[in-house]
């Protein structure tokens, strides 16, 4: 790197004040020793910060201005005595906080690694390496702290530990979607009361349990995926071993927020969460909600986790039954009409295996075309009609039977379905 350039990048003395609090926020509240965690994935958080603040520069120009401060609290260390180090304009204005960064320390960091000398010659050493490495177990508090800061950082996710209560469909196809992206598998945990269902996760490397309070006692983000009468149940079952370092995500029919909230300890992060069944190859489509304490940073954090997982959006709570309808439930009304597709052609005479393959191919077909054009359905079925041709009247016979309103009544139907589920498990809930 060509430090030359980042040199002429002239800082004022704001910039570099709100630099330094980034830094100390960072430093894991005092958990570690903040001098060995400075490695690039922080500064990565540091850089998206600072340019949410309007202040727009290169990660390499972060770390340049670090070393300098660095520098220039090292000469005030050796040299107490000496004049304030010239190449930091205002250094007065920072070096309280340049104290507080470079001297905080945990109980746990050894008496070798309070050494200044060894860590000026070893900061910069980690490169890449991951700053969560530290010589003994934090306490609990600490834990809490460090999850903070990953929750903080979406990037940061091959470090969250996951689990799911619950191993249906839903929690595998999140649960594969998920594993494609950064989390590891030794990092994910699944319970179920039985082993029906256990075996595909542990083809893929997770480990599995018939405990709920072993998934929520060794996880950040715990995804509760059982049916909807059952969550008063669960929630009860692990809610003494919910903490504030906690993530808990919903994703049965029905159940709102403040069921959820009102299961769970205080102050819980609670979200709401409706995927559908294509997750399973990560073409699913996902809509959650964020509860009354979740805040935007855990919501990107979900996004990060999921976005494997196919499309995923965030909406208010009113929407994910509507959601529930639409995709949850669609997707089978989708299966039906291409049923019927095939079923059309093996009466006109198509093998039934070849039609199915067609039927299906043509529905993703579709689909694709839909989404990646980002034409109005009604514009690209208006492409395939021609004038007096086949499409029109197969068109007009659709129509005839209803298959529109029949299609929007449908939707209806399974949102306020939903709707009810909600209802019988907030009554279920005050029981």
């Amino acid at each position: 790197m060509d430090d030359s350039g980042i040199k002429k990048q002239n800082w004022d003395v704001k910039e570099t004040e709100l630099f330094l609090e980034i830094l100390k926020e960072l430093d894991m509240k005092k958990c570690l020793d903040g001098r060995k965690v400075r490695n690039n994935k922080l500064f990565k958080v540091a850089h998206r910060r600072m340019t949410a603040a309007g202040y727009h520069r290169s990660v390499d120009q972060l770390k340049f201005r670090w070393k300098l401060l660095k520098s220039a609290y090292y000469k005030c260390k050796r040299e107490p005595d000496s004049p304030a180090p010239t190449k930091i304009q205002g250094w007065w204005r920072y070096e309280k906080t340049m104290v507080a960064i470079m001297e905080s320390r945990h109980p746990l960091v050894g008496a070798g690694v309070h050494s200044d000398r060894n860590d000026e010659g070893t900061e910069d050493s980690d490169g890449e390496a991951s700053m969560l490495h530290w010589p003994q177990p934090c306490p609990d508090n600490t834990a809490q702290n460090l999850g903070l800061i990953i929750k903080m950082d979406p990037e940061m996710d091959s470090q969250l530990k996951i689990g799911f209560i619950g191993a249906g469909n839903m929690a595998f196809g999140i649960a594969k979607g998920i594993l494609s992206g950064n989390v590891l598998p030794v990092n994910v945990k699944v319970s179920a009361p039985s082993s029906r269902n256990l075996g595909r996760f542990q083809e893929l490397g997770i480990s599995v349990t018939h405990s709920n309070v072993e998934v929520v006692c060794g996880s950040d983000v715990v995804f509760v995926a059982v049916k909807p009468h059952l969550i008063p149940a669960v929630l009860n079952e692990i809610s003494l071993h919910v903490t504030d370092r906690h993530i808990i995500v919903s994703v049965a029919a029905g159940v709102t927020l403040a069921t959820l909230e009102e299961l769970l300890p205080e102050n819980t992060v609670a979200i709401r969460l409706m995927p559908n069944l294509p997750c399973l190859v990560q073409e699913g489509a996902l809509l959650f909600a964020r509860g009354t304490h979740a805040k935007q940073e855990d919501g990107a954090l979900l996004r990060s986790l999921l976005h494997r997982c196919g499309l995923v959006e965030e909406g208010p709570e009113a929407w994910i039954d509507i959601h529930c309808g639409l995709s949850g439930s669609g997707v089978a009304f989708v299966y039906l009409f291409a049923e019927a597709l095939a079923e059309g052609a093996v009466k006109m005479g198509m093998p039934s295996a070849l039609a199915h393959s067609i039927a299906s191919q043509t529905v993703l077909g579709a689909g694709r075309l839909l989404r990646e054009s980002g034409k109005h359905p009604a514009q690209l079925r208006s492409e395939v009609c021609t004038p007096g041709g086949t499409t029109i009247y197969g068109l007009h016979t659709l129509e005839q039977g209803g298959v529109r309103a029949s299609t929007m009544s449908a939707v209806e139907s399974a949102t306020e379905r939903a709707r009810e589920l909600g209802r019988k498990s907030a009554a279920g809930s005050r029981k």
